[in-house]
């Protein structure tokens, strides 16, 4: 293995964003042969600290090539495991190690809008590791962007609705197959999503999670959140737009999804389309998109920057892991 880099130096590109002095995201580029998985031991506190000042770092050219030493980079990192079969994670996944998985199923052609990783549920990570094993021909980026800069043009532009938004909540309903729908992005079973086998087992898993179900033709699940956060203030002080808002109001439509239903206020009031018009502009136009290249893998602060999937052309296999 080899010796750790004697400095860990965080690297500035043109195409970087800057907030406040900071490069959004920051780059770690590597240095001869260092291996990124003592990078992760060795200098912990210094990626923790720019993971906390900017939300997301990227780490390239360290030769990462397949899930087993992405698997090895992310438990070097030292942080517990989120695993995907124990989440509520609404898409279809296919895990390889104990702790990595493919990041989404769904066709190529489907765009994965921005949201905080299972904000639509009560249950989420901290922090997400990305892992680019095959780079798309065309397309594919990542894109990524900081909520705590977007709520902050969003209460400049429309207050009154971050007021509502902090005060009232948001609920999500979600309407899930009884088997696994890859071609859907949001196609996980209810049977996968609970972790059961039965009804009787699924409705015991909904009461205890507080959400409200019910069953539709064919064996099918609408279930409802309970009221959860759509704003939330961080450690620090800083508020960020911490929710699947987005996502949920342009993506969550196929077969047994309508985009209109799929969102309310917390009391059960609809958010006016115009208003989630108004956080999409902002947020399309503040994004940064990640442009993956083989053996890239990125972390990513998942209460301060939201994250999705540009369609693509071309075979593209990024993979993911989730940390408590």
């Amino acid at each position: 293995m080899s010796e750790p880099l004697e400095l860990l130096e965080f690297t500035n590109a043109a195409h970087q964003q800057n907030y406040g002095g900071t490069a959004f995201p920051a780059l770690v580029v590597a240095d001869k042969d260092a291996s990124l998985s003592t990078v992760m031991r060795a200098y912990k506190n210094e990626i923790d600290a720019a993971l906390a000042a900017t939300g997301a770092v990227l780490f390239r050219g360290f030769g990462i090539a397949d899930a087993s030493a992405f698997d090895a980079v992310v438990t070097s990192y030292g942080e517990k495991n989120f695993p995907y079969a124990k989440s509520l994670s609404n898409a279809v996944r296919v895990n390889l190690t104990p702790r990595v998985f493919t990041a989404n199923e769904a066709p190529p052609e489907t765009s994965i809008y921005l949201h905080h990783e299972m904000a639509q549920t009560p249950i989420y990570p901290s922090k997400l590791f990305f892992f680019c094993e095959i780079a798309a021909d065309t397309g594919g980026a990542t894109p990524l962007c900081r909520s705590d800069i977007l709520l902050a043009e969003l209460e400049r532009k429309n207050p009154s609705l971050t007021t509502r938004f902090a005060n009232k909540g948001v609920r999500y309903t979600n309407v899930m197959p009884p088997e696994n729908d890859s071609g859907s992005g949001q196609g996980r079973s209810w049977r996968s999503t609970l972790g059961v086998d039965t009804r009787e087992e699924a409705e015991a898993r909904l009461d205890a999670l507080d959400y409200d179900g019910v069953w539709l033709d064919g064996d099918i699940l609408k279930a409802t959140t309970p009221v959860l956060d759509a704003i939330r203030t961080l450690p620090d002080g800083r508020r960020v737009f911490f929710n699947q808002l987005i996502a949920a109001f342009r993506g969550w439509a196929d077969s047994r999804n309508d985009t209109s239903k799929s969102i309310t206020y917390g009391d059960g009031s609809a958010i006016d389309a115009a208003d989630m018009a108004l956080a999409i502009k902002i947020a399309d136009e503040i994004s940064y998109d990640l442009d993956w290249q083989a053996g890239d893998v990125a972390l990513i602060d998942n209460f301060l920057v939201m994250h999705g999937r540009r369609p693509f052309v071309g075979k593209r296999r990024v993979l993911a892991s989730l940390v408590k």
